[in-house]
């Protein structure tokens, strides 16, 4: 029998044994104080000298074999060297090892046979244990020994010791937990990494005029535009209205560029000669390096450059020597911008681009990725299933990747990674993947690493110095529904350094000032977006190893802006929750009009009755009330951090069509039948907003039409009305007014009538222009 979702999907609180038992709120204690400590022996390989020759011509292709019980680890082979240097590093899990003597064999590499050199020999019991912040251990030599302990030609320089993951050794070794992976590309996929964004800036390029084209065809006007290039970007001004050889146009085009800047600006300026013509009048290019970097609003100098005529000779593209047309234009790189390459309702980044305009950090974060349970199987190998599980962690520029943890549904990494802060209100995003590039290599078109689920934690909703321990439930929506891929255990701690400045932050603007000085369009934003996460995505996927494009997207949400019946629905529900305390109101103060409660309604008229009195009174009693609501809700104020709500997402009830269509491609590739029982569902919704719509819309034309003449008897009664009631308010006290009014709103139920007031009715029968519409 299935559990129930709220069970399933929700956050546990945990007490792990953080930091061998020393977590404190000192952040300074230990490096790896919110993870539980893991401990290795590390071998470290140096180097041989006097290595006996052992092939018939007295060469050597030596290689070390470190082995454990059941667990071999080998160096890399040189041929014909009798003193190697390899320096490697071998760390072996405590939890798994079933030995008690650690061998580490000296080899020589055979086509057949792998002849024996000489070994080294370690008692566990005997291995020193080292814990940062001490030194790392020197290594010393150690003569080899024959199978026999006999003492043989050759020594080898080691050095054994006992760890944890702290140890600096740790990300670069070889691991046992890896044994069954071999190659040099794929122990790079599967070793932790910290990666950077780009830099990434908004270049403005407006485009002001052109002089002195030469049009191919001077017998008729010339329709001239400008194409802007930036590597995958292009953008076009209008066609210039003054139809002439000296174009104006005075337009903006924005794109996205990032450091380093590799590839320059190309403009084209084209006469449309027909509507599938378009004749090159002239070219530029302009490296984005020599561009100038605005941080303000400031204007910047504007420019003219030389374009460039291109001819096709013998298939060739050469200048034409002679060409003097130009074109006038401003270009800067907008450094008060913060560029957006996440939805902004998580950004985890909001500071401009321009590293002068930042402020000083707030605080530290910290995030210990402890481990995961209960992990869905996501791919089968060697017809069992298994995972593979990496986890990614995003928060401002920085993205960390754990170490993948081979074929195990409880992967174990406790890793721990630090963020500067430098605003409150920001996401940081932690997402779990299965890696399917084991084997190394990167084909076109091959595997793609699967998504397991992520999470989202606000740093604003995080007490400051206190230390998070949650398992959080992995949630991914399939077409099928939402399902528990299982959950991941981490510890989180916000140190606030400067709690005056933190208190500050709250009083700043969300976005960088230019946000709201000049503002782009939303369009542009969208268009924009797009953008940057493709350079983002594309720039993370060339490191080594790559971060690759999947992962990207699914840690930044592209796509989540395409329409989804099921998130229409639940942005629907977040509006009648967001309206349901006015709705409460509403109903309570009918219910005091109704004379429901007798005693509440004369304590009302006794509080309304002071009010009036001395309105002077009305601000504080609003205010003192705020306060002891705020006071009295402390004692519930959460103490998790919010998590992915299945039930507020929706997704625990959803349609299987609906889900079907959120998964669809764009544009769709679903059968015509589907398409069109979808489009006319999608229709029927619209009649409905269309309604509701028309309806506002009638009620601000009822509002016009009170003065407009529209209903010269109508208009008549109102304007007699307002004289009236101008006379008697101007003659008539204030506190008189109000009271009699609060006293008739408040009368007892025995003086109302069923139909509607005399207002109510004078306004519905106002005129709207709905009799105008076809």
């Amino acid at each position: 029998m299935q559990r129930p979702p709220q069970e399933d999907f929700s956050l546990k609180e945990t007490k792990p044994h953080l930091g061998g038992g020393k977590v404190t709120g000192d952040k300074l204690t230990s490096t790896y104080d919110l993870v539980e400590q893991m401990q290795y022996l590390y071998v470290r390989v140096v180097k041989a000298k006097d290595l006996p020759g052992k092939d018939v011509t007295g060469s050597l292709d030596p290689y070390v074999e470190v082995r454990l019980g059941n667990y071999r680890g080998t160096t890399r082979h040189f041929e014909k060297k009798s003193n190697p240097e390899w320096n490697q590093v071998f760390a072996f899990s405590k939890e798994r090892i079933q030995a008690s003597v650690l061998e580490v064999n000296v080899k020589d590499k055979d086509f057949i046979k792998d002849d024996f050199v000489g070994r080294v020999t370690f008692d566990l019991n005997d291995i020193p244990k080292r814990v940062p912040p001490d030194s790392p251990l020197a290594p010393q030599w150690y003569r080899l020994e024959d199978r026999s302990g006999n003492k043989v030609k050759g020594e080898l320089m080691l050095a054994v010791w006992m760890g944890t993951q702290a140890d600096e050794a740790f990300p670069e070794s070889w691991h046992s937990d890896a044994a069954t992976v071999s190659g040099a590309d794929a122990l790079a996929n599967i070793r932790s990494k910290v990666y950077l964004s780009p830099k990434l800036w908004y270049l403005r390029v407006n485009v002001i005029e052109a002089q002195d084209l030469i049009p191919g065809d001077r017998s008729r006007f010339p329709e001239v535009y400008v194409k802007a290039i930036l590597g995958n970007q292009a953008l076009r001004t209008r066609v210039s209205m003054s139809k002439t050889i000296n174009p104006m146009w005075n337009e903006d085009l924005m794109f996205v560029a990032a450091e380093p800047f590799e590839e320059p600006l190309i403009l084209s300026v084209e006469d449309r000669v027909a509507p599938n013509n378009d004749e090159v009048l002239g070219r530029c290019a302009i490296p984005l390096q020599y561009i100038e970097r605005r941080l303000d609003h400031r204007p910047i100098n504007s420019k003219w450059y030389n374009l460039e005529k291109h001819i096709i000779v013998e298939g060739e593209k050469k200048k034409e020597i002679k060409f003097a047309s130009k074109i006038h234009m401003r270009l800067y790189l907008e450094g008060g911008y913060h560029v957006l390459d996440e939805s902004t309702h998580y950004s985890s980044d909001l500071r401009p681009t321009a590293k002068q305009l930042w402020k000083s950090s707030i605080g530290v974060l910290e995030l210990g990725i402890l481990n995961a349970q209960g992990l869905s199987p996501m791919k089968t190998k060697d017809n069992r299933a298994t995972t593979d599980a990496y986890c990614v962690a995003k928060y401002g520029q920085k993205w960390v990747r754990t170490r993948t943890i081979i074929d195990s549904f409880a992967p174990k990494w406790n890793e721990q990674y630090t963020w500067e802060i430098f605003d409150p209100c920001t996401v940081i995003t932690i997402g779990v993947f299965d890696n399917c590039h084991l084997h190394g290599g990167d084909k076109p078109g091959g595997a793609r690493d699967s998504r397991i689920g992520k999470v989202r934690i606000r740093l604003s909703t995080l007490e400051t110095d206190r230390v998070y321990t949650h398992s959080y439930p992995l949630l991914v929506l399939h077409p099928t529904g939402v399902k528990k891929m299982g959950e991941i255990h981490l510890a989180v701690r916000f140190t606030c350094s400067s709690l005056m400045n933190m208190m500050h932050m709250y009083s700043q603007p969300l976005l960088p000032k230019m946000h709201y000085i000049h503002p782009l369009t939303v369009t542009q934003l969208d268009s924009l977006r797009h953008q940057a996460t493709q350079i983002v995505s594309m720039r993370l996927s060339r490191a080594e190893p790559p971060l690759r494009k999947e992962i990207v997207e699914y840690m930044l949400d592209v796509g989540s802006h395409m329409w989804s019946m099921r998130r229409s629905k639940a942005n629907f529900f977040r509006i009648m929750g967001g309206l349901g305390g006015l709705i409460a109101i509403g109903r309570w103060f009918d219910q005091i009009c109704n004379w429901k409660n007798p005693i509440t309604t004369v304590l009302i008229h006794i509080l309304f009755l002071i009010l009036v009195l001395y309105p002077e009174l009305i601000l504080p009693t609003i205010f003192l009330y705020l306060f002891l609501i705020g006071v009295w809700y402390y004692r519930w104020r959460p103490r998790h951090p919010p998590h992915m709500d299945t039930r507020l997402s929706c997704a625990d009830n959803a349609h299987p069509d609906e889900l079907d269509e959120e998964f669809d491609t764009f544009p769709t590739s679903r059968p015509p039948d589907i398409v069109r029982m979808r489009y006319d569902r999608l229709r029927s919704i619209a009649g409905r907003i269309q309604t509701v719509v028309g309806d506002l819309a009638t009620q601000g034309e009822r509002l016009q039409s009170l003065l407009s003449w529209r209903d010269p008897r109508a208009t008549a009664l109102f304007v007699i009305f307002c004289l009236i009631a101008a006379i008697v308010l101007y003659v008539t006290p204030f506190q008189v007014v109000a009271l009699l009014s609060g006293f008739y709103v408040l009368r007892h139920p025995r003086f109302r009538h069923k139909l509607p007031s005399a207002p109510l009715n004078f306004f519905r029968r106002l005129p709207a222009r709905t009799d105008c519409m076809l």
